[in-house]
């Protein structure tokens, strides 16, 4: 099994979705690390898949306004 995300929109020039990551948690940490970069290419939500299985979003990238 594999787990990816897949970007919404999609930017140009790119897939429309991640590497793919052996564990769920290999997932969501990488997501961790690079959401400020996916939000500045044009992210704005991502859906978690475990093969072709949605797990769980679309989850927004819009930074909280607190």
């Amino acid at each position: 099994m594999s787990w990816h995300w897949t970007y919404q929109p999609v930017p140009a020039g790119t897939q429309g979705r991640s590497k793919a990551f052996p564990r769920q948690g290999d997932a969501e940490s990488w997501l961790g690390e690079t959401y400020p970069d996916l939000y500045e290419d044009g992210v704005r939500s991502v859906t978690l898949y475990e093969d072709e299985r949605k797990v769980y979003g679309p989850m927004s990238l819009e930074p909280d306004e607190a």
